[in-house]
């Protein structure tokens, strides 16, 4: 019940040494937590714990590695073959798992918001590592189908999803710079995945490799973020930066630059939708996930009909990785001095050139080439876009706004193979696909340019 506008009750809250309080009011449902302290002692520690939660975020982007295209990819010639398929037969058990997959992400970030990311980071952790078992035990078309909607919803869906949701309740400030040392995590296992998978499937099959991860991650990661992962930095009884900022500023205090702080303003899910920003930043980031899933999942052949070789497309997806690695983290701290929307334009611009490079390719060095263009501008636009989604639309509703774009994400991905591979039947090889993803980022690269902060939509007294 709810006798005045600041009535308070207790709603879904969490047993053990902090309990949520969720406050009600008339116009938004019980979703903010406000915790009761029971450390006051960690006030005095000179250490801001956010600082401890910044490798926490980076390991549950690492930890969904099994799932990500450039993880699965490894495994797709032995799978098909233990199975019998054909090769369209395994592109079309992916597409339609990711597709499957993407819906309920959205649902997922409603929960988040609901429950707070500790519960939802522990039990998504543990259903992801139960897909790997999955994957493992796969007999047919119809389970491979179903271990890979699994796969692509709790680990680049799910986790991912809590990961980027993690450090906007810790940084305000430095939200930027953060975030591009988050990004470390997911360009680090990009460069080194791969090869781990080689080696897993080389010693032990690709069956031994998904149980390896299923036991594997769970048993490091579980007791790692139960023992120290915290919601927010009232938990610990301190202040967001360390205390350096409030989350909120006072009337009296100076106006900073909205790319320098979260929005004070928390937008809805429909009112984020009504948002010409909202839409051009998402949309951006789909481009870059079809494009690049399309482009990892057939990146041999594509170098085969190049006269390059495996060697050349494994040294290439290195690079990528680095160089997406250094300029993620340049993007960020960039992001923290100056406005998201010309770095977002200047990232989808630099990869349809990277495209066009990699299209004219023959040599070893003008493939690298093409990658590091195509890894240092997905950095940049990553980079430029990760702290946006907070700064714009606040941090209330964040987990139903980056659900949704996460599905978004997803299910935009999973075509980007199924264009690849229709046209290379059609036509014998790849070069109009590769056209069409030079021409997918241009339009938003344009329209990047006038994605500014979003003002409050006004409501009639």
């Amino acid at each position: 019940m709810m006798k005045t506008q600041s009535a308070e009750c207790l709603l879904d809250a969490p047993s053990g040494p902090v309990a949520d309080v969720f406050r009600i009011d008339q116009t938004h449902a019980p979703v903010v937590c406000e915790p009761t302290i029971h450390a006051p002692a960690a006030q005095e520690s000179r250490l801001y714990y956010g600082w401890v939660i910044v490798p926490l975020a980076m390991l549950a982007m690492v930890a969904n590695s099994p799932g990500q295209t450039l993880g699965i990819s490894i495994f797709n010639e032995p799978i098909r073959q233990s199975l019998n398929l054909s090769h369209s037969q395994l592109g079309a058990a992916y597409t339609l798992g990711t597709l499957l997959g993407a819906i309920p992400i959205m649902y997922i970030g409603a929960l988040m918001d609901r429950y707070g990311l500790r519960r939802s980071l522990l039990g998504l952790l543990s259903l992801f590592c139960v897909a790997c078992l999955m994957t493992g035990a796969a007999q047919n078309w119809w389970t491979l189908m179903v271990a890979f909607c699994l796969l692509r919803m709790l680990g680049p869906g799910a986790l991912s999803l809590v990961s980027s949701s993690i450090l906007p309740f810790w940084f305000d400030r430095r939200l930027g710079t953060v975030e591009g040392i988050r990004s470390l995590g997911h360009a680090g296992s990009m460069a080194l995945i791969p090869a781990v998978n080689l080696w897993l499937v080389s010693e032990f099959g690709w069956r031994g490799a998904y149980l390896f991860f299923g036991i594997g991650i769970w048993s490091v990661l579980f007791p790692v973020y139960w023992i120290l992962f915290r919601n927010r930095p009232e938990d610990v009884g301190q202040k967001i930066d360390g205390g350096s900022v409030a989350p909120k500023a006072h009337a009296n205090s100076p106006v900073k630059p909205a790319y320098h702080t979260v929005s004070e303003h928390d937008f809805t899910l429909q009112e984020t939708l009504r948002t010409f920003a909202f839409w051009v930043a998402a949309l951006g980031t789909a481009a870059f996930g079809l494009v690049h899933t399309a482009l990892f999942f057939c990146l041999v052949p594509i170098y085969q009909e190049r006269g390059l070789t495996e060697v050349h497309a494994a040294t290439s997806m290195m690079t990528f990785a680095i160089s997406m690695a250094v300029m993620q983290f340049i993007g960020g701290v960039l992001a923290d001095r100056m406005k998201s929307p010309p770095l977002m334009a200047i990232g989808l611009a630099g990869t349809a050139l990277g495209i066009v490079t990699l299209f004219f390719a023959t040599h070893p060095l003008t493939a690298i080439a093409a990658s590091v263009m195509m890894g240092a501008t997905l950095g940049i636009h990553s980079g430029a876009v990760q702290p946006l989604w907070a700064r714009y639309f606040g941090r209330l509703h964040l987990g139903k706004i980056r659900g949704m774009l996460t599905t978004m994400c997803i299910a935009l991905s999973s075509l980007g193979p199924l264009i690849a591979g229709t046209v290379r039947d059609f036509t014998g090889s790849f070069d109009i696909a590769m056209w069409i993803f030079v021409a997918i980022p241009l339009p938003l690269a344009i329209l990047s340019w006038f994605a500014t902060a979003p003002a409050p939509a006004t409501t009639p007294c």
